[in-house]
């Protein structure tokens, strides 16, 4: 098969893979006192596989470098941005900004967006509240004025922080998520028919079932009666139910489960040794005791050694560049 003959969603579509980030984790030096705090996994390992969108939203809206430090502030009835020291109200400009810009951002054809952590104008969760009289102790329940706006404006979007990308698990759940969001995007660009989704939906069975096996049913059931739907309603549920099924995180159980329904499809082609080698390697993942790396490899070897084409075409097997190594931690 040639490269034109495989499907553009399988492809991921012929465009670049463009992710928006918080210009100071590219090493930007536009945070408030001039600085940048750039993060070795994205400008390292992910930057060779996205095109970077940058944005600072405090600069970008004209508050300098260096300026004053801002934060959230609990006004009356609404979380305020204020200067921390002379308490100058930056939240009607920041807001009006933020929802222009996460328009302009939405037709860019994202695939997702790194945001800052802490940050009151990007920060995407606990991000401290202060008192709005006296200093007090702040809550750590608020969200950033920006990142408010991207979530509202792009609810499907892969959007995470990142300090939650040091955690391995979460690193993978998030880059395997960009790739997926790029493959929906690609299907539905342009012209589509049921058959392709029925083939799209096909080739993510494993991996729905490793994130998700109550959400793999519910799809499942969508798209078995997708000719009697309205095609935009049809979308927009897939579409959604897709992307919040793979927000759930993979757990090495659920992994399992999704291995051991690939091994069932060896049964009457590998010996009683190599089926107990695989079925021991699940089991350790399983376990804790090895990396989801180890059995998948094994899997791989088997599905080439012995053509499992329904195998072959998951894209569980491979939902993001192994160069990443991400497999090879969790």
């Amino acid at each position: 098969m040639t490269r034109a003959e495989i499907p553009s969603w399988r492809r991921g579509g012929d465009g670049p893979l463009r992710v928006g980030v918080s210009a100071c984790l590219l090493g930007s030096k536009v945070r408030y006192d001039g600085g940048h705090k750039r993060d070795p996994f994205l400008t390292e390992l992910l930057a060779p596989h996205v095109e970077w969108v940058p944005v600072c939203p405090e600069v970008e809206l004209g508050m300098g470098i260096p300026r004053p430090p801002v934060h959230l502030v609990r006004g009356a009835g609404a979380i305020e941005l204020r200067e921390v020291r002379s308490g100058a109200d930056h939240t009607r400009r920041m807001k009006g900004y933020a929802a222009r810009r996460a328009g302009e951002l939405a037709r860019l054809d994202l695939c997702g967006y790194v945001l800052k952590k802490d940050s009151p104008s990007c920060g995407l969760e606990r991000v401290r509240i202060w008192p709005a009289v006296g200093k007090g102790t702040p809550e750590r329940t608020g969200r950033g004025l920006f990142a408010e706006a991207l979530v509202e404006r792009l609810p499907l979007l892969p959007i995470e922080e990142e300090g939650r990308l040091h955690d391995p698990r979460l690193r993978d759940n998030f880059v395997e998520r960009l790739f997926a969001f790029r493959r929906l995007r690609a299907l539905f660009s342009g012209r589509w028919s049921v058959g392709q989704l029925v083939a799209f939906h096909t080739a993510h069975k494993l991996t729905l079932l490793a994130h998700h096996p109550r959400a793999y049913a519910s799809l499942g059931r969508l798209v078995a009666g997708a000719a009697a739907l309205e095609r935009s309603a049809l979308r927009e549920q897939y579409e959604r139910e897709l992307m919040q099924a793979l927000a759930v995180l993979a757990t090495p159980a659920r992994h399992a489960n999704a291995l051991q329904h690939a091994a069932g499809y060896f049964k009457k082609t590998l010996d009683a040794p190599s089926r107990a080698e695989l079925a021991d390697l699940i089991e350790d993942h399983r376990l804790g005791r090895v990396p989801l790396v180890v059995p998948m490899t094994l899997l791989r070897h088997h599905v080439r050694t012995h053509g499992v084409a329904y195998l072959a075409d998951q894209i569980y097997l491979d939902p993001h560049p192994r160069e990443l190594m991400l497999r090879n931690h969790v």
